[in-house]
């Protein structure tokens, strides 16, 4: 292993390539360092010369994050390895040491607790545990509460009664001579006055070990054996005791899922994604059930595509190997950018070879929806406390007044967005967020009048207008009798597109003489890049500030609000009847007509003197009914018989 580093600018101001001859062919990891030394990215590569080279191009052709933080380093240094899977552990480690701004960062929305059992003890003990790992203990988890483990650990001690008691509550008792509660109540066997000696109470703990490993044939099979032999041997006591341990034992079983079949031990990752953000679940799956689950958030502060994203979820999952180790088999909802690198290492940790694959069908499929669902789930309640903060909210509007050079913090915000299918059904959507908060009752939604086809700039144009000219009428008026419609401005407008959305909300602010006093901004496509006028470069806003996660959520619900609306018109327009509009025929005896002849289909072929032969249906609206669909009595020929 060696490591060289060379400077990647002169006079702090030219991005300059490395001479190619100083980068090594070989496989290594690379940390790129800002002017005070601080390392700012890590990368692996299976050839660090191949992969260096790709950085020093031009910034108009590579991602903008990746633009900004070669912009930002001043250095370059690499460390060269015997082997991919070698880089791809001392990436993570640097990582791990340095987190670095530009990398992706994981973190466990909480600690997790696991059931424990300390073997290597001479009394071993069963516990809930959180924290760091420590020699000498089997983990089982982890779980998503620490009181389904009290409840399964409850229902366990009956028919496997080791010690729960501290190192400290075990040496009193031993010093007193007596037991406490638990042993009189079945739940401990008794270790500290001697009611069970040390080979006994191993095999105990062992029966624990293979049962919370997913062991739990065997263990039903042997407690039902030996309560059919007490049972025979007239013990009955001793039949009915085990009696109630199996059914405390199959309880427990019935808590733990059978999900696919009993001989599989498998990892089931499920991920729910924006542009900022990664809810990660992940379901621990032996013998066949869920024996434990985590999840945690990921900060995307770097471009992935999936299947990258999914190699750093690997990453920071099996890095630090799991207390239930590395299983045969990872599901995984894309896949990995570098399968055979990933199978490789993983397959190294567990010493055996480790598939990492997709999904299909069948009963690994259901349960990867399942996993994903719970991400989704997570996401969402994620994004209701971050909304919720109003720490949080109060930062993201001073870093958008700061970043947009706004005269104020735009506690009053608009986001404009237009939907349609080929120009059908065009509307638009207006929502509010005031002092961070949707305000739902200032939401506006507009079915576009005046544009013919599909036209974004000359529809925005519209309802820009009409949002802005009632406005102004408002504001004529005196304070008491002007109306919440539209009666205040935006202190800052926003429109979902890029410049050239700009320029229609510009010259829309420019007739109507607001120009002054709303300022504008436009989101562009990339997420983080926002334009404003007299600007030829868009505003890049930090992919980790609570400035672009609220920007995020106004788009995505003037998005929501607008498509909404959009298969409202549509639904309504596809739904509408034949019947609609008939003089007389309202509701409910538009349904009864329907409903007594069979449908709609029957009504258009019945003739006026079926119709008129209805006794509730009015001989007037029948007639109406009939020219509705017919056309005027005595039209081609004046048959009622007429189709």
């Amino acid at each position: 292993m060696c490591t060289i580093g060379v400077p990647i600018r002169q006079d702090g101001q030219v991005i300059q390539r490395p001479p190619a001859g100083t980068i090594p062919d070989a496989p290594g990891s690379y940390q790129f360092k800002d002017a005070e030394g601080r390392v700012i990215y890590v990368g692996k590569a299976k050839s660090l010369r191949s992969r260096l080279s790709n950085y020093f191009q031009n910034p108009r052709n590579l991602q903008p994050r990746t633009a900004q933080m070669v912009a930002t380093a001043e250095t370059v240094e690499w460390i060269q390895v015997r082997n991919d899977v070698e880089a791809l552990m001392l990436e993570y480690s640097l990582i791990k040491q340095h987190q670095p701004r530009f990398n992706i960062r994981l973190r466990d929305d909480k600690t997790y607790p696991f059931l424990a059992v300390t073997v290597d003890d001479e009394w071993p003990r069963a516990m809930v545990m959180r924290g760091s790992k420590r020699k000498g203990v089997r983990y089982f988890g982890p779980y998503a509460h620490a009181y389904a483990i009290r409840e399964t650990l409850d229902l366990l001690l009956r028919t496997f009664p080791i010690r729960t008691c501290s190192d400290n509550k075990l040496a009193r008792h031993q010093k007193l001579g007596r037991p406490c509660l638990l042993f009189h109540i079945e739940k401990c066997s008794g270790p500290c006055v001697g009611e069970i000696d040390a080979a006994a109470y191993r095999e105990l703990v062992q029966e624990l070990l293979d049962f919370l490993d997913g062991d739990t044939d065997a263990i039903v099979a042997r407690l039902e054996g030996r309560m059919r032999d007490a049972a025979d041997e007239l013990e009955f006591e001793l039949a009915a005791r085990l009696r109630d341990r199996l059914e405390s034992v199959r309880k427990a079983i019935a808590k733990q899922q059978m999900v696919v079949d009993n001989s599989e031990d498998l990892d089931v990752i499920g991920i729910a994604e924006d542009d900022l953000e990664a809810a990660v679940q992940v379901f621990f799956v032996r013998r066949g059930r869920v024996v434990g689950r985590k999840g945690f958030v990921v900060d995307k502060v770097e471009d992935l595509v999936p299947g990258e994203l999914v190699d750093s979820i690997l990453e920071g999952l099996y890095y630090d190997r799991p207390p239930l180790g590395v299983p045969k088999q990872v599901l995984v909802p894309v896949e990995s950018a570098d399968t055979d690198l990933y199978e490789r290492w993983l397959g190294e940790q567990r010493e055996a070879k480790v598939i990492i694959r997709v999904p299909q069908r069948g009963d690994k499929r259901a349960l990867m929806e399942t996993v994903t669902r719970n991400a989704a789930e997570e996401l969402n309640r994620h994004r209701l406390r971050r909304a919720s903060d109003y720490n949080s909210r109060a930062r993201a509007l001073n870093e958008l007044q700061e970043a947009l050079g706004l005269p104020e913090a735009p506690l009053r915000i608009e986001c404009y967005d237009m939907s349609h299918i080929q120009g059908s059904d065009y509307v638009g959507s207006m929502v509010v967020l005031e002092d961070g908060i949707p305000k739902k009752s200032e939401y506006r939604r507009f079915k576009i009048r005046e544009v013919d086809g599909n036209d974004d700039f000359a529809a925005m144009e519209e309802v820009l207008t009409r949002r802005l000219t009632n406005y102004l009428e408002q504001r004529g008026r005196p304070v008491s009798e002007r109306s919440g419609r539209f009666a205040y401005p935006p202190q800052l407008l926003l429109v979902d597109g890029g410049k050239g959305q700009l320029s229609v909300a510009e010259r829309v602010l420019d007739e109507l003489g607001l120009t002054e006093e709303i300022p504008i901004a436009s989101l562009a496509k990339r997420f983080e890049e926002v334009y404003l006028p007299g600007q030829s470069d868009p505003v890049r806003i930090p992919r980790q500030s609570e400035a672009l996660f609220l920007l995020q959520r106004i788009r995505d619900e003037a998005h929501r609000f607008a498509i909404a609306y959009h298969r409202q018109l549509r639904g309504k327009r596809m739904t509408t009847s034949v019947l609609d509009g008939v003089s007389g025929l309202g509701p409910t005896r538009k349904k009864r007509l329907v409903k007594e002849l069979g449908g709609v289909g029957a009504v258009k072929q019945a003739g006026l003197d079926e119709l008129k032969g209805l006794p509730w249906l009015p001989d007037a609206v029948a007639e109406a009914v009939y020219v509705k669909i017919h056309g005027p009595v005595g039209w081609g020929g004046g048959s009622d018989d007429h189709r």
